[in-house]
């Protein structure tokens, strides 16, 4: 009854604003809905990297939302769900009046669409679900041999793009759809292969990765590199990413007799900005990708002089100016985190709300790790790495910090949720200051210090098959 209740609701809304867009000239559209189960009250409307608005929801957990001036394409909605920050795209065209409904619980998979626009929505959010399965089936896929694997992914994209044409001969659709729902299949598809050589041999067998058919990567031939179409899509983006990847790593075999891809390398790194730089016209696509690359080679390096160099070729090719501002602050405070500086002193809160100074709780060899409940995957494994590395290594103080910007009473229901007790438990007082201050990016990073507060390792990683050998060095010291 209450699902039918709901139901009406929003089928009375939709119709009392339909008549509002069938009088405009195209150049609006509406996006509304009800959340299920909200964390907070807000909900955000992005169209690439700009903030269209933020929305409040009303008593009921509602919201109407008119989009004028309409540039057609995909909007990003984000908003907190039960396990953190989450968000998901509509394709939004003049005179579309979608409506949402999503419990936050359940995020992705509650999501439904209504009204004017809905069709084409349903059936790109089912094709997102829809590519979570298929790239898990895929992992599997990775252990065939070339030829065996191109015929099962070929296989897979074949039936995606039959059931695509079948979609389409039964709806009416635009082109800028048509292009994003094919794009959604082509660059899955792509990904895959772009993944795949390094997960079958391995980064240190480069010369198995020169032994791919002669065909393997002929797609590339087909890759737009400026899709303005596709610039918001997950699949796209997260493609580009790998490929730039796969690359420079060509580019620097040309130069380079290395037998071992060394990820962290100057060189390397340097050639991926230049290829995103040659390939890449769009802003929108082109920045992020120059600053994820070198956010990147900047957490990894330990080699000042060359990344002074690296940067300057950065600068001068991003236009964005809040990257360029972070990432100047980034290297600022990772300059001040090398080996042999005393870590910077940063204020902490115990889950009794006592303040307390980081370098108060430096009394032994220590190791400092991250979580935030936006990731709960890493909450959870690294508490449990922690819980079996305090028994075997009782020298080391363990201290776990939260950087979130969450009310104390949140944070704790967290660590209760997952059974965690509050020993070394803390969380910062001033999340933004401090984490640029200890350069926490990204969340996995650890942080190695001697018993004097002296940094041993700036940026470590809690599952790397050393991190054994890095606690005993620092019980050495």
């Amino acid at each position: 009854m209450r699902l039918l209740y709901s139901i009406l609701l929003l089928t009375l809304t939709f119709f009392s604003c339909k008549k509002d867009v069938a009088t405009n000239e195209g150049e609006t559209a509406y996006i509304g809905g009800e959340i299920i189960n909200p964390i907070d009250k807000q909900l955000i409307i992005r169209k690439s990297n700009t903030i269209i608005d933020t929305i409040l929801l009303d008593k009921k957990n509602r919201f109407l939302y008119k989009l004028n001036y309409l540039e057609s394409g995909l909007y990003t909605f984000k908003l907190q769900s039960q396990n953190g920050e989450e968000f998901q795209l509509a394709l939004l065209e003049p005179k579309d009046s979608i409506m949402i409904r999503l419990n936050t619980i359940d995020f992705d998979e509650s999501l439904v669409f209504t009204g004017n626009g809905a069709k084409k929505n349903n059936y790109l959010i089912n094709m997102f679900l829809e590519n979570e399965e298929i790239n898990e089936k895929i992992l599997s896929y990775y252990q065939l041999e070339p030829i065996a694997f191109e015929r099962k992914i070929d296989s897979i994209r074949r039936l995606r793009i039959a059931n695509l044409n079948l979609f389409l001969e039964k709806n009416n659709t635009s082109k800028l759809f048509q292009q994003i729902a094919k794009g959604n299949i082509d660059y899955n598809y792509y990904l895959s292969k772009e993944i795949y050589p390094f997960a079958y041999y391995g980064d240190n067998e480069i010369k198995n990765l020169q032994s791919l058919p002669v065909n393997f990567y002929k797609y590339r031939k087909d890759i737009d590199y400026n899709s303005i179409a596709l610039k918001d899509y997950f699949t796209y983006k997260t493609f580009l990413r790998y490929h730039f990847k796969n690359l420079a790593l060509s580019e620097h075999l040309k130069k380079s007799k290395d037998s071992i891809l060394k990820r962290n390398s100057y060189c390397y790194n340097l050639d991926k900005l230049k290829l995103i730089d040659s390939l890449i016209t769009d802003k929108d696509i082109k920045n992020p990708l120059l600053s994820i690359s070198s956010i990147d080679y900047i957490n990894k390096t330990k080699n000042i002089k060359e990344l002074d160099a690296f940067l300057d070729f950065y600068y001068e090719k991003s236009t964005d100016t809040k990257d360029k501002n972070y990432i100047e602050k980034l290297v600022k405070s990772l300059k001040q985190l090398q080996t042999g500086n005393k870590i910077p002193n940063v204020t902490l809160v115990t889950y009794k709300n006592q303040e307390v100074d980081l370098h108060k709780l430096i009394k032994k060899p220590t190791a400092l790790y991250f979580w935030s409940k936006d990731y709960k995957s890493h909450l959870q494994e690294s508490h449990a790495k922690v819980k079996d590395l305090m028994l075997k290594y009782p020298e080391v103080n363990f201290i776990s910090i939260n950087i979130d910007d969450s009310h104390l009473r949140d944070k704790s229901r967290v660590l209760q949720q997952y059974d965690l007790t509050y020993r070394n438990e803390y969380q910062l007082k001033d999340p933004k200051l401090a984490k640029e201050i200890l350069a926490i990016n990204p969340i996995i990073k650890v942080m190695l210090v001697d018993r004097k507060g002296k940094i041993i390792d700036p940026h470590t990683n809690l599952f790397s098959i050393q991190f054994e050998e890095e606690l005993l060095g620092l019980l050495n010291q």
